[in-house]
């Protein structure tokens, strides 16, 4: 995971102050897009906007840092075995640590805006431990399938697309016509998305039902994704 982290800022001035600097400047851009723009109205709409973003960035950076950890370790996984899911894992681990700078960037934005969060943002850390579990569920089927199909990353990168628009993270849930609710209900990063909010913004509990199924449903992903991950992770060498 360190490692990652040095390639990914490699040859720059700034070295991993980036780590801090990129989600600054990123979050900095959308607040400024969507808090003038295209300001809805929400309450504490500036901390509802970064809070999703900050947890869809989480969900984006550990897939897509997966998709190649096996390809771009190519060299290394010809000459040595190792388990083949340390990769995805160690993906996976990056991105918490992207996330770490990234929260940390969350809040200057609450002391800048005034903002006083809920007790509720303790229960954050579960919701987040939750979501580890789900980007793991993917990055590992991810990792594997990516040798074997080089389609999958265009495929995923464009599921990512689609899912920040589809995910409440710049608007409320309830504002999305009811057939469409009826379908996207059923994503858990629309349920763990809509979890953060009520807890970071607004100290409300998410109900026992919407707990139930988000866990049940990262199980199954995670059970998923470890048995596909499992079925061809034999042939990476030959695929590679």
């Amino acid at each position: 995971a360190i490692t990652d982290l040095k390639i990914r800022y490699r040859n720059s001035v700034l070295g991993v102050l980036w780590n801090f600097l990129e989600p600054l400047l990123l979050l900095g851009v959308l607040f400024f897009v969507f808090s003038t723009m295209f300001k809805f109205e929400i309450p504490n709409f500036p901390i509802y906007l970064l809070t999703g973003i900050v947890t869809y960035n989480f969900f984006k950076n550990g897939t897509t840092i997966a998709l190649n950890s096996l390809t771009n370790r190519s060299s290394l996984i010809t000459q040595i075995y190792f388990p083949r899911s340390i990769p995805a894992l160690s993906s996976v681990i990056t991105a918490c640590i992207m996330l770490l700078a990234e929260l940390s960037v969350l809040g200057v934005f609450m002391v800048i805006l005034g903002f006083i969060p809920p007790l509720t943002i303790i229960f954050l850390i579960p919701v987040y431990l939750l979501l580890f579990f789900l980007i793991v569920g993917l990055a590992l089927p991810l990792s594997v399938l990516n040798v074997k199909y080089k389609d999958v990353e265009f495929i995923w990168l464009v599921i990512l697309q689609a899912g920040f628009f589809l995910t409440p993270i710049f608007y409320q849930f309830d504002m999305m016509p009811e057939n469409i609710r009826n379908i996207l209900q059923f994503s858990p990063m629309v349920q763990i998305v809509t979890m953060t909010h009520h807890v970071a913004l607004y100290g409300t509990f998410p109900t026992i039902n919407s707990i139930l199924y988000t866990i049940t449903s990262i199980s199954v992903i995670l059970v998923i994704g470890y048995l596909v991950f499992r079925k061809f992770q034999a042939r990476i060498v030959e695929e590679i």
